[in-house]
């Protein structure tokens, strides 16, 4: 049994000094618990100076050229926490080739090449664990892989990003346009000088994409996903919302039916009854669905130092385990080929539309008429006096698919009695 299990991070930033911290404060219970020390050897920046006011483990020193750690035949785990997709996937690739144990939060890379990297870890037998990578402290990928690893996962549900949770529970609370609770939470440092990859959904795609290939034994990319933003929700939307029992939250939701796969984040409505609709501020929530457990929920801080760190640091735990006890490059690959994705143009939804409609007689029939024509029926309208000329209908419409209310907004714009159409978003239904 090995006496001692060496470790090297590539890169030191928030997260990385978030996972150093944990090592050093939590080093006897880690011990306890997996028999065996761990130790940070070495540590790659580029800059040493910018780090000269933390105080590093004794048996730690920086190093500014990456390959002194893929070199050393010493090290046994290497810690990715620096992010990108081209120069993190050069040092994966290479600690694999030489027979490193690799660790890392990096879900843009692992949405782009997972499959890949994995298949180049198990020809070399060596570990790859990704837990930080999707939901921060949330421990969800073990749960996929290993937990519930004897069922059959038939949909994934999550909030998964933390900024845009944020913002859209603001809005919700505080009555708050969608600009205004954006620049607060840059301020507070829940969202970057660029947003775009939170509130676009970019962010929740990736992480979906990692979920989902696990969940269903797929090759699933970026790419795969089909994703909505929230730049478009509107105060009055959530308030139109309250009024028929529904909350707002920017989902990534992964199912599998007979008809295929199929992946999708959008912003959307769901039931205040609902487990999801009680997640509020930054935190990240995952609700799954399987045929031996029925249905489970996690819930969690999504991003963060010590957060994150923490899940860096139980893969850590994990490996050296395996490294110790010499059962390396055991697990199993869990992406197949063969399902077939179903297109989001078929999925079927309940869906809440706004629009601006003269305020005239007659104009309801109208509507009537054109929903009757795309064969979907109102469930609940609400109508109310904008000014003299206009007013405003807010109406939850029939499950269908989404081709059908494709159909019925074009059918809208050429109706005279309709001003403009404002918002459709979703309703997730049972």
């Amino acid at each position: 049994m090995k006496q001692g299990v060496k470790i090297a991070l590539l890169g030191f930033g928030t997260v990385g000094q978030g996972t150093v911290e944990l090592l050093t404060k939590n080093l006897q219970v880690i011990q306890n618990r997996i028999s065996v020390p761990v130790t940070v050897d070495k540590i790659y920046v580029r800059n040493p100076d910018k780090y000269s006011h933390i105080t590093l483990p004794n048996t730690a020193t920086f190093v500014t050229d990456y390959k002194d750690i893929l070199q050393d035949p010493s090290i046994d785990i290497v810690v990715e926490v620096m992010g990108g997709t081209t120069f993190a996937r050069t040092c994966i690739e290479e600690a694999i080739i030489a027979g490193k144990h690799v660790v890392t939060a990096n879900k843009d890379l692992l949405a782009e090449a997972g499959p890949y990297l994995m298949e180049l870890a198990t020809k070399h037998h060596v570990d790859l664990r990704f837990e930080a990578s999707v939901a921060g402290a949330i421990p969800i990928i073990r749960a996929l892989y290993d937990s519930f690893g004897g069922n059959q996962i038939t949909e994934i549900m999550g909030i998964l990003n933390g900024t845009t949770n944020f913002i859209l529970s603001k809005m919700s609370e505080d009555g708050l346009g969608y600009e205004e609770v954006l620049k607060e939470a840059q301020e507070l440092g829940y969202a970057e000088a660029d947003p775009t990859s939170d509130v676009e959904g970019y962010d929740a795609a990736r992480k979906l994409a990692i979920l989902g290939s696990i969940a269903f034994n797929k090759r699933i990319f970026f790419e795969d996903v089909s994703c909505e933003g929230i730049t478009q929700i509107d105060a009055s939307d959530i308030q139109f919302g309250k009024e028929f029992g529904y909350t707002i939250k920017l989902l990534g939701i992964a199912r599998e039916t007979k008809k295929g796969l199929s992946l999708n984040v959008h912003p959307a409505f769901i039931a205040d009854t609902h487990p999801l609709a009680s997640v509020r501020g930054s935190f990240n929530a995952v609700f799954l669905r399987g045929n031996g457990f029925d249905e489970a929920m996690f819930y969690g801080r999504g991003a963060g130092s010590l957060p994150t760190g923490s899940s860096i640091v139980s893969d850590i735990m994990e490996v050296a385990r395996n490294v110790a006890q010499g059962k390396t490059g055991e697990m199993k690959q869990f992406y197949y080929p063969q399902k077939t994705m179903y297109s989001s143009s078929k999925i079927e939804s309940a869906y809440y539309i706004r629009m601006t409609v003269d305020n005239s007689t007659g104009v309801l029939a109208k509507v009537a008429t054109k929903l009757a024509e795309q064969r979907i029926s109102a469930h609940s309208v609400i109508q109310r006096k904008a000014d003299n000329d206009t007013a405003t209908l807010a109406i939850i419409t029939s499950k269908c698919p989404h081709a059908y209310i494709q159909n019925l907004i074009d059918s809208f714009n050429h109706l005279r009695v309709v001003r403009e159409v404002g918002s459709v978003i979703r309703i997730m239904v049972e």
